[in-house]
């Protein structure tokens, strides 16, 4: 083998990998009310008619490593938040459902940090953090985003979880770093609480 085939062929599968990536977020980008959750009949969830998805306690299965930058250049590891109900937002300032939830996901950060709920942002697609940075100055979002610019975050995600499938999509981590409820739409403030205070109550 020449000394420039093995460089060449790591480059060409980066690529490729890149593209398949881009190219399903590409195809669930800025999902409706009509979006179905995935997965099969082993999942053990159960959809509600507010489209949340939630696994019982004793099914829930932990959550992916999630780490990484954040869009202000800091090092973050969801894991530092166990023993914390942590909510991940997936979403792009390119996203217009993403921008109507974002005032609602502000508020309930800033109204439960004191019930030991943390939210992490997972920004995706947005190829400049300028964007996603103006984005969040905007919105008033208090809490850290991950910059995810492919969606490679998002794969980690077990297959026949509560994954994220759409963008946006908010996923909520339970205490012990389990995934325990997912959503694959916008939410407002009542949404958004529905979705968390059973975990809030959990001990």
């Amino acid at each position: 083998m020449s000394p420039g085939r093995a460089p060449r062929r790591r480059f060409t599968l980066l690529a490729a990998t890149t593209a398949v990536v881009a190219g399903a977020l590409t195809l669930s980008a800025c999902g409706g009310d009509d979006i179905k959750s995935g997965g099969g009949g082993d999942t053990n969830f159960v959809t509600g008619s507010g489209g949340i998805s939630t696994v019982p306690v004793k099914e829930r299965r932990a959550a992916p490593k999630l780490e990484g930058t954040t869009l202000k250049g800091e090092a973050l590891d969801v894991a530092d938040f166990k023993g914390k109900v942590v909510v991940i937002n997936v979403w792009g300032s390119w996203c217009g459902p993403c921008r109507a939830e974002a005032k609602h996901f502000a508020a309930v950060s800033k109204g439960t940090a004191d019930q030991g709920v943390q939210f992490v942002g997972i920004n995706t697609r947005d190829n400049q953090r300028d964007a996603a940075l103006n984005f969040e100055t905007d919105m008033g979002i208090p809490y850290p985003s991950l910059y995810d610019r492919v969606g490679k975050l998002i794969l980690r995600f077990p297959k026949g979880t509560l994954n994220p499938q759409t963008i946006p999509s908010t996923v909520v981590i339970d205490r012990e770093g389990r995934i325990a409820a997912r959503t694959l739409q916008a939410l407002d403030t009542e949404q958004l609480h529905k979705m968390i205070d059973p975990l809030i109550a959990e001990k």
